[in-house]
């Protein structure tokens, strides 16, 4: 299995897997596939949730209500 690492999301945490070596066989790469899949899932359901929030819990995580908005407009891809 491949090996994950954390990066931080507007404090919120998200598992990021690496992606399957150059000489990976099929089956490393189809789970590579569907890692990378998964993951671009969660943020994106991470950033609508993010942006749903109302302002006064916005700021009691300590997160602006525009940098909420800029982290909902990036693309899922985008970390």
């Amino acid at each position: 299995m491949a090996k994950g690492t954390h990066s931080s999301m507007s404090g919120a945490e998200l598992f990021v897997r690496k992606p399957a070596p150059a000489g990976a066989g099929l089956g490393e790469r189809v789970v590579a596939l569907f890692d990378r899949l998964a993951t671009w899932n969660e943020r994106r359901r991470q950033r609508r949730a993010l942006e749903a929030l109302p302002d006064h819990l916005l700021s009691d995580i300590g997160i602006s209500r525009a940098d909420a908005d800029y982290e909902a407009e990036k693309p899922f891809w985008r970390g």
